[in-house]
């Protein structure tokens, strides 16, 4: 029987690419001479330090640019509130991984509500839907795209 698997990830080879980037472009900008800035990769978290809170919003600018430049989903960050210690200010992104359970129940429901002829069960952390034609399956996959969620998913293991 056919199925395929719902998944959200973040690539992150391009993820730190993006902030490589950013960090170099951080480097050259001419708002940003004479400022102490910074951009920092640990796992899937983007640590932002500067001295205000116009700067934050201008390195959350440079950050976005070099995402949509590399071709991540910038639907998958998870942006914290700003925080100051002293003269720095601290901001922290988290980029999701995976589907948390309301949402896996939210597709699963979708599915479910447009009567496609397809099974949809949660496995953990991503979404099996099996079928018993691959017309279907693709059908379902079309009506995901189509649907407005707050993640972005990937369709993969596409199986006969």
């Amino acid at each position: 029987m056919p199925s395929f698997d719902i998944v959200s990830e973040t690539d992150s080879v391009e993820l730190r690419n993006a902030v490589e980037n950013a960090a170099r472009e951080l480097t050259t900008r001419f708002d940003f001479r004479n400022v102490e800035a910074s951009i920092e990769l640990k796992d899937v978290t983007v640590s932002f330090t500067c001295e205000g809170e116009f700067q934050l919003r201008q390195l959350m600018d440079i950050l976005r640019n070099q995402l949509a430049k590399r071709g991540v989903d910038q639907r998958a960050m998870d942006i914290q509130t700003p925080t100051r210690t002293g003269k720095k200010w601290h901001q922290d992104v988290i980029f999701k991984q995976g589907i948390d359970t309301a949402t896996c129940k939210k597709i699963v429901k979708m599915l479910k509500d447009a009567k496609l002829k397809v099974q949809a069960s949660i496995q953990g952390e991503k979404v099996r839907v099996t079928g018993k034609k691959r017309d279907d399956l693709q059908t379902a996959i079309a009506h995901l795209r189509n649907a407005e969620l707050e993640l972005p998913l990937q369709f993969e293991n596409f199986r006969d």
